[in-house]
């Protein structure tokens, strides 16, 4: 078994590099941000934004 062969299809796709790209709807699935600085983070905006307020 391939390390992709765990996750469905929708939940990720590879580059053209062949990494695994996790989408949106794999991170909401797995519930919290894991501060890696994915591509399609969901709680990247809202991330960002706390440091923001943070740092004013």
């Amino acid at each position: 078994m391939t390390h992709h062969e765990k996750f469905d299809p929708e939940d990720f796709y590879l580059s053209a590099e062949g990494y695994i790209i996790f989408t949106e709807k794999y991170h909401l699935k797995r519930g919290y941000c894991c501060e890696s600085g994915c591509r399609h983070c969901p709680w990247k905006n809202k991330d960002q934004k706390k440091k923001k307020s943070k740092e004013e």
